[in-house]
């Protein structure tokens, strides 16, 4: 059975740093797709970075050069660091795996499709403040 337990969430002000972590249980993430999805009460859930398989990264133009996705293949684990934080990152953040297709073969906005992802986590909330 495939978890994906997310972590490192809170509350911290404009300018403040968050790492998000998301470990992986049933489901090797080496060579995998992984991605971290964020959303806000009444919004839809928005991409915010992905990694293929072959190690190509994405991300949201929201996030460009303050967060960046990576992965800890002997953890297991798929990490979010977050500089710089606004308040509009306030949202309840998701761990996903699993997309089938290789960023360099599909369409500018594949890696941030929820429907292209199999297997997601519960979520951790991160809320900035002003």
């Amino acid at each position: 059975q495939v978890q994906l337990v997310e972590s490192g969430g809170g509350s911290v002000q404009a300018g403040g740093s968050l790492r998000l972590s998301c470990v992986a249980s049933g489901y090797t993430i080496r060579n995998k797709c992984m991605a971290w999805f964020r959303q806000s009460p009444g919004k839809e859930r928005e991409g915010v970075a992905a990694s293929d398989s072959d190690g190509i990264t994405k991300y949201a133009d929201s996030v460009k050069g303050r967060f960046t996705i990576s992965k800890d293949n002997g953890k297991n684990t798929l990490y979010l660091q977050m500089i710089g934080l606004k308040p509009e990152d306030t949202a309840m953040y998701y761990c996903a795996a699993g997309c089938p297709y290789r960023f360099a073969f599909a369409g500018a906005e594949y890696f941030a499709s929820p429907g292209v992802y199999e297997h997601w986590g519960q979520g951790t909330q991160v809320t900035v403040s002003s």
